[in-house]
């Protein structure tokens, strides 16, 4: 068994996540990543570098408990091992350590991804303090904002523009902030021989809340308004579910020639967007859309490692994000990204830039306002209650990113700072959030499927490839459960091992309690699990492993009540390909009561 301490922010309360695990050959499932005890293990870091004639060199061996996540490409891993209980102060990554980033499912990126000089003795950089404050800088939706913010939001962005022009290598510049993203993202640095990546783990909200609260204080600064907040692209409420206008004007500072043209004019957003478009009416991808959201937020994440992610482990290469993480933050991406394949008016074939590509996305304005919604689902779901606070793990905790402030000064940041937006100076304006109260209480079949005619799960799995709707009858570990036994513990439905090119799109949906031919395009329904996307993108693999390999659990304790099959031993689940199916591969599936 393994364990987790969770805390608030606000108070010390504490739980304890247990997980059993099995072996999976040498690759850890992420119930092993549920990590507990000390840690005293030292590593060795090495790093090869492509330098700017394609050759690889070895760099420095350093002997570290941590490593630290650098500004751009300068970065390490924080919690990507078993950290010692009391971390040493962190040495900085050597510049020559960052290289040429790569675009995922292509070449190379064009130019460099890493950023500017660095300072030359890391450990006189300071850790970052807060500066005093009179008014909390208020991020509003970006639906209901007015011309005069407008015009100020516009003059921000040029002026980061224009520093591209004057001063390329200025890491207040537009390119040099969007570059922060494409090298942590896409492979410019190495670690253990593994390419870092701070999505698809534990280490995602708090890099991307740290790299816009930077990002926010320059435009402030560029603009000298000190009180200047960014907008919030506010999708989880219907009036914000299309492309905010200010985005979609030509010729301003906002607008980027490289977004997908077919979400222009008041397009209604897909929050499960996988590349294609659902033929359906906006009513219904609205409300498939609030369904998403009330999965993701409450039904999926009543755990803290499930909605932040696992811990990230150096050397393990299975990926756990948490659930907004998979949705809808991936889907915005793919659905503002031009459509992979086709080719821009210069003739480059399209990698799904700006926004579906993670080395590209910091050039598209409405990446930081689509992050602002994404950070601000880490306040509201703390605000659901119950078990829904922030991890108490040193591990995570400890870990650190490095930035520069508005000033161009070199500063170091921990996570155990950032888990309260008021003390960082900031807050969001509220808006109502329907999904909260947007359970599905309409059924897609009636009665219960009989799982008598349906093959069980072990003649199913391993499945090869996922190329058409499957369904399977599978075994729980126990039935008929008492409220207090629900409290304590979590009914998971876990895939375990599931292989897939992590080049292209992939999204797969899970029901409960229904056949193969069930309407996959009307997720407003009780018996919808939930689903998993992924976005092409480089990942903890070497030797040009191009292979993901993730584990995926969705929380069905309430979604059992709900469709009514507390009482049986046996359910029936279907899982229905939307992007990839071909190429995705399961090893196993299994249901098993987790504490959380």
């Amino acid at each position: 068994m393994a364990s987790v301490v969770c805390n608030s922010s606000s108070s010390t309360t504490t739980t304890t996540l247990k997980t059993p695990f099995t072996s999976l050959g040498s690759t850890p499932k992420p119930s092993q990543l549920f990590l507990h005890g000390k840690r005293n293990k030292t590593f060795k870091v090495s790093c090869k570098v492509i330098n700017n004639n394609g050759n690889q060199d070895e760099t420095n061996s350093v002997d570290r408990r941590n490593v630290l996540l650098g500004l751009g490409g300068l970065y390490g891993v924080a919690n990507a091992i078993p950290l010692a209980a009391s971390a040493t102060p962190i040495p900085s990554p050597d510049l020559k350590t960052c290289g040429r980033a790569t675009i995922s499912d292509g070449p190379l990126v064009p130019y460099s991804c890493c950023p500017p000089p660095m300072p030359t003795n890391f450990d006189t950089i300071p850790y970052y303090k807060f500066p005093s404050m009179t008014k909390l800088r208020i991020r509003t939706p970006a639906h209901a904002v007015d011309e005069e913010y407008i015009a100020k939001y516009n003059l921000a962005i040029s002026r980061m523009r224009d520093l591209d022009k004057t001063e390329p290598l200025n890491p207040l510049g537009f390119k040099q902030q969007a570059n922060i993203h494409c090298a942590y993202c896409n492979g410019a640095y190495i670690i253990g021989g593994k390419e870092l990546q701070v999505h698809n783990s534990w280490l995602f909200f708090p890099f991307h809340r740290w790299y816009l609260y930077f990002y926010e204080r320059i435009l402030g600064k560029l603009i000298d308004d000190p009180t200047f907040a960014l907008p919030y692209w506010n999708w989880d409420h219907p009036k914000g579910m299309r492309l905010p206008p200010m985005f979609d004007r030509e010729g301003s500072s906002l607008y980027d020639e490289r977004r997908n043209q077919q979400v222009r004019n008041g397009t209604v957003l897909d929050l499960g967007s996988f590349g294609d478009k659902v033929e359906t009416t906006q009513l219904q991808l609205m409300s498939n859309n609030l369904t998403l959201m009330y999965r993701q937020m409450v039904t999926n994440a009543p755990c803290p490692l499930l909605f932040f992610g696992a811990p990230y482990v150096l050397g393990n290469n299975v990926e756990a994000p948490g659930t907004i993480e998979t949705i809808p933050h991936i889907p915005v991406h793919i659905w503002a990204g031009t459509v992979r394949g086709s080719k821009f008016p210069n003739g480059d074939v399209s990698y799904g830039e700006d926004m579906g590509n993670f080395y590209s996305a910091g050039l598209d304005p409405v990446f930081y306002c689509h992050h602002g919604n994404v950070d601000r689902m880490w306040n509201e779901w703390k605000a659901i209650g119950g078990k829904r606070r922030d991890i108490s793990e040193k591990d995570w905790l400890n870990s650190e990113f490095f930035f520069y402030d508005e000033h161009k000064n070199p500063y170091r940041v921990k996570v155990r700072d950032c888990l309260d937006t008021k003390k960082m100076g900031y807050d969001y304006a509220p808006m109502p959030t329907p999904w909260r109260n947007f359970k599905p209480k309409s059924k897609a079949s009636v009665g219960k499927v009989n799982t008598s005619t349906l093959p069980p799960a072990n003649e199913v799995f391993p499945l090869a490839k996922m190329d058409k709707t499957i369904s399977f009858a599978i075994n729980r570990p126990a039935s008929s459960r008492t409220q207090q036994e629900k409290n304590e513990q979590e009914e998971m439905l876990t895939f375990n091992n599931i292989r897939y090119d992590n080049r292209g799109y992939i999204r797969f949906d899970v029901f409960l309690n229904v056949d193969n031919n069930v309407n996959a395009n009307e997720l407003d329904k009780a018996e919808f699990a939930g689903s998993y996307t992924s976005l092409p993108h480089v990942h903890r693999a070497g030797e040009n492993d191009h292979i993901a390999k993730v584990n995926f659990q969705l929380a069905i304790t309430e979604l059992l009540e709900d469709i009514g099959l507390e009482d049986e031993d046996t359910i029936a689940v279907t899982l229905v390909p939307k992007k990839g199916g071909e190429g995705i591969s399961i090893e196993n599936v299994e249901i098993k009561l987790v504490d959380c």
